[in-house]
């Protein structure tokens, strides 16, 4: 089998993008345009996300259920923003078994609909709130502009609903989830994001207001990373659904919906990836260490083997995931760089000569350094080389990211660094829908969001110079 070529990255970044995913064959193109098929090495590494963020998901009290793909039409038509803005990307079946439906069927672009319809018979009384739920799916949207993991017509993701008695428990729920996401991106896949309210024109349709994080991709240009919605009580009220208070009274609930999807996979390869591949960081993880036994003769494959069979069964109970790759026909060089592009955190080769020195080599992924490694206590030694490349592969992102960000009070130079360098421009913002439509047709540039964590600032509008209470983020984005 012939290596796949990796183009470099600052050739050209989008086909470097789709090389990756090729050489790790993490996914292929289906049949119908604008599908892709998950092969089990990005597969692997959703089940990995599914995972971590199914705990925390239960950890905060939520449940698991699923709900139908198909939805019927008039429902999307319940609630009028929600409608406008999906109408677009809507897959519709109209024939079904032989003949017409009576009435069209909706495939699920995302499922606040159906779900507050079915609300309206389980919620009856403030003791059953909160409502907390959630679903793992897939939904479709028919994409005009597709790409693997990031925009595709069809991607799995996860759906969180909830209904709760107040207004201010449904904010704090909005909020628990955002933390949850933030959590979730930084600590398991190394990457630092920030977390801002989106503007009334990018917010969700259907939405009261509407929370992300946002993260930058390796070339400068940003991707969002999970989204959490307040929706207030537009969909209690599209489809009826109230509770009767302690007081008595009836009331329409208020809700909140949150989702995070497979792009994920897509931003941890132009996060992390590099010009041998993708990079995956150590707790997403299958296969953590690969062990590449070296040897020529039947005598040491018999040593090595020997040694490789103690140390490795000593790392699997200390709950490592391990892969040994003694495959005869690919020289050792060959397997080095399989593994590379499949983004292993940490190769360990041994062969006689280490065995001599009652050692192994660890070649870590992120960084490329090959350290030698006794074979005592080599649990704790690969446990603290993970964490070492986990912590590593974060503060690599992060320090990226801050070069990267640049405050902009000049409106003028916008193009300019957006075409060199690319990056998140912190700039003033009047808070006008005309501005930032403005600075979207001028440049591609969107405000990403409105960063929750910073200093309020007195300053004027980037594009007006109306004044200006605090900066957002402008950039482009995927």
């Amino acid at each position: 089998m012939a290596e796949a070529k990796i183009t470099k990255r600052t050739e050209d970044y989008s086909k470097w993008y789709t090389d990756v995913i090729a050489a790790a064959e993490l996914a292929d193109y289906a049949p119908v345009k604008g599908c892709m098929i998950i092969r089990p090495n990005g597969y692997a590494i959703w089940e990995k996300m599914q995972a971590a963020l199914d705990k925390m998901f239960k950890d905060t009290g939520h449940q698991n259920a699923y709900f139908p793909l198909f939805i019927p039409e008039s429902f999307l038509h319940k609630e009028a923003q929600h409608v406008e803005g999906f109408a677009p990307e809507v897959a519709v079946v109209t024939h079904a078994g032989g003949g017409k439906l009576e009435e069209p069927l909706v495939v699920r672009p995302t499922s606040e609909t159906i779900i507050w319809n079915t609300y309206k018979n389980w919620i009856q009384s403030y003791r059953d709130l909160p409502l907390l739920i959630n679903q793992w799916c897939n939904v479709v949207r028919w994409e005009m502009r597709t790409r693997l993991f990031l925009r595709t017509t069809e991607f799995l993701w996860q759906e969180g609903h909830t209904a709760h008695a107040t207004y201010e428990d449904a904010e704090e729920e909005t909020l628990r989830m955002l933390g949850v996401y933030r959590t979730f991106a930084e600590d398991f896949m190394a990457l630092p994001v920030i977390e801002g309210r989106k503007s009334e024109r990018e917010k969700f349709a259907g939405a009261d207001h509407t929370y992300s994080i946002e993260a930058m991709m390796g070339d400068g240009k940003a991707l969002q990373a999970g989204t959490s919605h307040h929706l207030s009580q537009n969909f209690a009220k599209a489809f009826d659904v109230t509770f009767q208070t302690a007081q008595g009274t009836r009331e329409h609930v208020y809700a909140t919906s949150w989702g995070l999807s497979t792009r994920m996979i897509g931003a941890l390869i132009m996060a992390h990836g590099d010009d041998n591949g993708i990079v995956i960081p150590p707790k997403l993880a299958t296969i953590q260490v690969v062990v590449v036994p070296i040897f020529r003769k039947p005598d040491e494959k018999e040593k090595v083997m020997a040694a490789v069979d103690a140390f490795t069964g000593a790392l699997k109970a200390a709950g490592i995931g391990i892969k040994v790759d003694d495959r005869d026909q690919h020289s050792p060089g060959y397997k080095y760089n399989e593994w590379e592009r499949r983004g292993i955190p940490l190769r360990i080769e041994v062969g006689p000569r280490d065995l001599d020195k009652n050692q192994v080599m660890l070649a870590r992924r992120d960084n490329g350094q090959k350290t030698p490694a006794s074979q005592n206590d080599l649990p704790r030694t690969v446990c603290e080389t993970l964490d070492a490349i986990q912590s590593g592969l974060f503060e690599k992102a992060l320090a990226h990211r801050e070069k990267l960000s640049r405050p902009v009070d000049d409106y003028s130079k916008f193009n300019e660094i957006l075409d060199s360098e690319s990056g998140f421009l912190w700039s003033h913002w009047c808070g006008s829908g005309d501005c930032e439509e403005k600075v979207k047709n001028e440049t591609k540039a969107t405000i990403r969001c409105i960063p929750m964590k910073q200093e309020k600032e007195a300053g004027t509008c980037v594009v007006c110079a109306a004044p200006s209470e605090a900066r957002v983020i402008f950039a482009r984005a995927y």
